[in-house]
């Protein structure tokens, strides 16, 4: 069955061009309108869906060709797109930006796909010079669909005609603008999920839905961008029966959504909180994600009977994943950014600190066994202490890092977030 859809993907020329600050206006200006929004993020960023799911109220899918084949990039688009009348795909850095040259980029996912672009440019240092840059990115993959371009930073109705003119003389359809406003900027990604992030954020996407609304045409947007979507039924999945507790809290929450899908294929999903709950719930998996710890240390810590219940289970031989954050969470103690040692589970024979931060990032290529899953290491932190690493680590070029991944009994933990939407996850504990 084929249905006609709003669908398109924001690119940019550059990162820090405000995709994400346009993504959410969108998405919640259609929202205003009555359409229902599904959201989508390329790459494999954890923070950003956070604000598209407040943009639209619907959880936002993470669509990333490292982590997957081009057919399952189809198959989580449509899944998730099936019930929504607007489907937005929010890029990563610049549109042809991947992790080789091109590959796995914003503008290789619209051709999985077959999204057109709407593609963002900064306006805020140029007029009418935008036109070249207009020129080659239209003309640079003719097949790829730039639909048109939305300008940012525009500081008045004359700057914007000028930039009206530039793309109106290289043939490129102007949407429209959003204004150069303090108001419409996004906070620091690195603030935590705390309530007071959270109503910041809130505040920006209000107020950059009224800019939307003021300065976009979303009319020609949606002619524009309406497109055939084929509504393909997914095969039915086995069933399984394993119970499974996933924390899920400010502390813990970088959560890939698919990943949840497949775990509801293995069992009944139930998630906790380290940080408020006293009680473990009863669990064959326990899934630890990455998150935000180092900004609740002394809540985690206080909570002694929930880090007592975990070290048990772990040391019962209960299976048991914890990534970066929820590694963290394991070490005996997390040097918090207060340098004051807070202690943790107890379960690693090391030490987490945020002292001496410095990021770590980039895609991983995790090797265990006979099995090898893909994912994604992004943090400020470090440990302390010596614990062999059980599987072997390289990036997307194929060299090798030294980031470790851990093992206790069944317990497996490491810094890199796995992506295991396509992949059986229990072969970790073959």
């Amino acid at each position: 069955m084929v249905t006609n859809k709003v669908q398109f993907l924001i690119g940019a020329c550059s990162s820090g061009g405000g995709k994400t600050t346009l993504s959410a206006g969108l998405m919640r200006a259609f929202s205003d309108r009555g359409r229902e929004v599904q959201p989508y993020k390329c790459g494999p960023d954890y923070i950003d869906p956070f604000y598209h799911e407040m943009a639209a109220g619907r959880c936002s899918a993470n669509l990333d060709l490292w982590f997957a084949s081009p057919g399952h990039l189809r198959s989580v688009y449509r899944k998730y797109g099936l019930d929504a009348g607007v489907c937005i795909a929010e890029g990563v850095m610049g549109l042809f930006d991947g992790y080789a040259g091109r590959l796995g980029s914003s503008a290789e996912v619209a051709l999985a796909l077959g999204l057109p672009v709407v593609l963002l440019l900064d306006a805020s240092a140029a007029a009418y010079s935008v036109a070249p840059v207009l020129y080659g990115f239209k003309r640079f993959d003719p097949s790829l669909d730039i639909a048109g371009v939305i300008f940012n930073r525009v500081v008045s109705e004359k700057h914007y005609r000028c930039l009206l003119d530039a793309a109106d003389d290289v043939g490129v359809t102007s949407f429209g603008y959003l204004p150069a406003m303090k108001s419409l900027e996004v906070p620091s990604r690195h603030l935590g999920l705390t309530l007071e992030s959270r109503e910041t954020m809130e505040r920006v996407i209000a107020s950059v839905a009224k800019a939307v609304e003021e300065h976009v045409d979303l009319d020609l947007l949606e002619r524009t961008c309406l497109l055939p979507f084929v509504e393909r039924a997914e095969p039915a999945v086995r069933q399984g029966n394993l119970k499974i507790a996933v924390a899920r809290d400010d502390a813990f929450n970088f959560i890939y959504r698919e990943n949840i899908a497949r775990l509801e294929e293995l069992g009944t999903v139930s998630f906790f909180s380290p940080l408020a709950d006293s009680e473990l719930p009863e669990a064959d998996l326990l899934y630890l994600p990455g998150g935000y710890p180092e900004f609740h240390l002394k809540a985690l810590s206080e909570n002694g009977v929930m880090r007592s219940a975990i070290r048990d289970y772990a040391r019962s031989g209960g299976r048991l994943l914890a990534e970066c954050g929820g590694m963290m969470y394991l070490c005996r103690h997390i040097t918090g950014m207060d340098g004051r040692d807070y202690p943790m589970a107890d379960i690693l024979p090391l030490d987490a600190t945020m002292e001496g931060m410095r990021l770590h990032l980039g895609y991983r290529r995790v090797a265990l066994g006979n099995t090898v899953y893909r994912g994604h290491e992004f943090h400020y932190s470090s440990v302390r202490g010596e614990m062999p690493s059980v599987a072997r680590l390289s990036d997307a070029a194929g060299n090798a890092v030294g980031t470790p991944m851990y093992r206790y009994k069944n317990t497996i933990a490491g810094y890199t977030h796995l992506y295991w939407g396509e992949s059986d996850i229990l072969k970790l504990w073959e």
